[in-house]
């Protein structure tokens, strides 16, 4: 049986990559600037990727795509729906309401009101108040007069019991027809606040993943695609479009992760740093069995703290794009030219001295027109090329495990910027199609479910409770398009739970598996 083809795309703050695999096969890689439009820059590199191989697109069996525009929206404070928040709750967890950690830019645009009635549960399940049906109608027809239809809802310990979220949704559904609903337990880890922020973020681009995914398929057709359509996750691994219309918030950090994931395929290394220089930034984390490392806290989406599991990656203003300045001592970064790199540096003909312009005075790489480079000092020159390289080594130093010499894997079209070994690693890899490793990242992605719940193992075994977790993962990961045969664990974690009564304990588990055919 013939293995299908599959296109990877990743959409950067510079380039858009694509790469078309057939099984393990890289047939074709491209690499196109960014569009403002980001649908027209995804629609363009796919055309691109299709054209370089010679593939008609009704051969394509499916397309994975990894993009910022989710993220974009956030920083940018655009396009946001205005949230209404229902927690359910006891009188004692009223002190600290909604988005009180939150930007108070954000908080602002997002903020259509809170509600906080009665209902939640303690760590064992039991109520900590009946579910206040009456006060919840009462929120969501304050909320219809005021034109509000995105709604988070947030209880007390719903990773313990998720019913009463369940029976509010069901009810702001028959007061509020056609409205998009969030529920926190299907969103965020344990901690009240963190787990609602991260549900009012969600609530807030449903809109935009509705009109997001909607272009998508619109530019799928116009380019005779008929194959399933999947986005990337923060994890690295994929969910169906229609998981990711529910869930857009899941594709946050994706960029990073789906860089990482190519450097594993491209070089067969499992244990790495991996170092992705783009266009603007560089981003460096450490691959553990060939998946990124997490952090241990969670991520700060847009200033606003959640408890998302995200890769442990160290970003900062170092790309290709990046200014030059020699003004009173060498300065490269953070400022960028960003996608209008072709036009603005100088070996392009443009009138900014960017950090390729001095790869490109050096040999490193060959683009452009040379001879616009002859003025540059060979001083300056070298200069900028030993504190690029000694900025990634110090930032390599810092997310080592421990002093011994690791492998080190450079990706991206920036890493062109960087010669040689670099300062502790055993070895510094640019593995072909270096450029592309982002798209090809998200092309070999598996799809997962992950689920972390606080259980009592009073009336029940360890084992039991351990099976219980991982059987909704294995659902969670069939429903977000991953082939049931195929789900396998991936991880499991066990944290006993001494502050609180009745041998309690945090489980958190992850299983993956392949693409449903």
């Amino acid at each position: 049986m013939t293995e299908r083809l599959r296109i990877g795309v990743d959409v950067g703050g510079t380039n858009t990559d694509a790469a078309l695999l057939r099984g393990n096969e890289v047939l074709a890689t491209v690499k196109t600037a960014t569009t403002e439009n980001v649908t027209d820059g995804v629609s363009g590199a796919i055309r691109s990727v299709l054209s370089a191989a010679g593939i008609p697109g009704d051969q394509v069996g499916a397309v994975m795509i990894g993009t910022t525009h989710f993220l974009n929206a956030l920083v940018e404070r655009r396009r946001l729906q205005r949230t209404g928040v229902l927690r359910l709750c006891g009188s004692s967890t009223r002190a600290l309401p909604p988005m009180i950690d939150w930007p108070e830019d954000l908080r602002l645009v997002v903020d259509g009101g809170a509600a906080l009635v009665g209902g939640g549960v303690n760590y064992d399940g039991s109520a900590i108040a009946s579910l206040d049906a009456d006060a919840i109608r009462q929120a969501c027809r304050d909320w219809r007069d005021r034109g509000i239809s995105a709604i988070a809802i947030c209880s007390v310990f719903a990773l313990v019991d998720s019913r009463m979220e369940q029976e509010a949704a069901a009810i702001v559904s028959e007061e509020l027809p056609g409205a998009s609903i969030s529920l926190s337990h299907r969103i965020g880890r344990t901690g009240l606040l963190q787990r609602e922020s991260a549900a009012i973020l969600n609530a807030s681009l449903h809109r935009i993943g509705h009109e997001t995914i909607a272009a998508f398929r619109q530019a799928f057709g116009e380019l005779g695609l008929s194959c399933p359509l999947y986005l990337t996750q923060n994890d690295g691994t994929l969910m169906s479009a229609d998981y990711a219309e529910r869930f857009p918030v899941f594709t946050i950090a994706s960029g990073p992760t789906n860089s990482m994931r190519g450097a594993a395929f491209l070089t067969g290394l499992k244990d790495a740093v991996v170092i992705d220089i783009g266009g603007t930034t560089t981003d460096i984390g450490m691959l553990i069995g060939g998946f990124p490392r997490s952090r241990g806290e969670g991520a700060s989406i847009a200033g606003v703290p959640t408890n998302f599991r995200v890769p442990d990656v160290f970003s900062f203003g170092l790309g290709g794009g990046s200014l030059v300045r020699d003004e009173g001592g060498l300065r490269i970064g953070p400022e960028s030219v960003g996608f209008r790199l072709p036009e603005k540096a100088l070996c392009f003909g443009g009138d900014t001295l960017t950090a390729t312009d001095v790869a490109a005075a050096a040999g490193l790489v060959d683009l452009g027109d040379k001879t616009r480079l002859k003025h540059l000092d060979g001083a300056m020159v070298a200069a900028a090329l030993a504190k690029m390289k000694s900025d990634v080594e110090a930032v390599v130093d810092q997310m080592k495990p421990g002093p011994e010499p690791i492998p080190a894997i450079l990706v991206g079209g920036g890493s062109v910027l960087v010669d040689g070994l670099l300062e502790g690693t055993s070895v510094s890899l640019r593995p072909d199609h270096f450029g592309s490793a982002n798209a090809i990242g998200a092309a070999i992605a598996q799809v997962s479910g992950e689920v972390d719940n606080i259980v009592s193992l009073d009336g029940q075994s360890r084992q039991a409770a351990l099976d219980g977790v991982i059987a909704e993962a294995r659902r969670r990961a069939v429903e977000a398009g991953a082939a049931e045969a195929t789900v396998t664990l991936a991880e499991i974690d066990e944290t006993p739970l001494s502050y609180l009564p009745g041998n309690a304990m945090r489980i958190a588990a992850k299983v993956v598996g392949d693409l449903s055919p």
